[in-house]
């Protein structure tokens, strides 16, 4: 594992960002959160290409649970052929803390959980049974 971004990489749900900005914040959904005005959010950048692919959002979508194992081995496969991006994230993180927006209310399955743990052990992959 990566130690050096450890402390420096976290997540978070758009809908309860905290109340002081610090750091980069990245919004990692293909799509806008619902019912946020886009003046409302004080995002730096909105990473859509680091998101799972739409044929794997469609596969997960409606079933998180029940279908999550193998969610995360094909989202994890998909980040490892997006080097540049996960780079472009982990330079940021040299300087500064970044935190991840999602807006998946499952808090325990859901990509930026992956995401982060892609970042934490990168280039290795992370550990799979943290995820489950």
């Amino acid at each position: 594992m990566n130690t050096t971004y450890r402390n420096r990489i976290y997540i978070c749900r758009v809908y309860t960002p905290p109340k002081v900005k610090e750091g980069v914040w990245i919004l990692v959904d293909r799509l806008w959160p619902r019912g946020i005005k886009k003046e409302a959010l004080a995002f730096d950048f909105w990473l859509k290409d680091i998101t799972p692919s739409a044929t794997l959002r469609q596969l997960f979508h409606g079933n998180s649970g029940e279908r999550w194992s193998e969610f995360v081995d094909c989202y994890i496969e998909e980040l490892n052929n997006k080097g540049d991006l996960i780079n472009h994230i982990l330079e940021q993180a040299e300087c500064t803390s970044i935190t991840l927006f999602y807006a998946a209310k499952d808090l325990k399955h859901n990509h930026a959980l992956i995401l982060q743990s892609v970042l934490y052990s990168w280039p290795q992959k992370p550990d799979k049974k943290l995820l489950l």
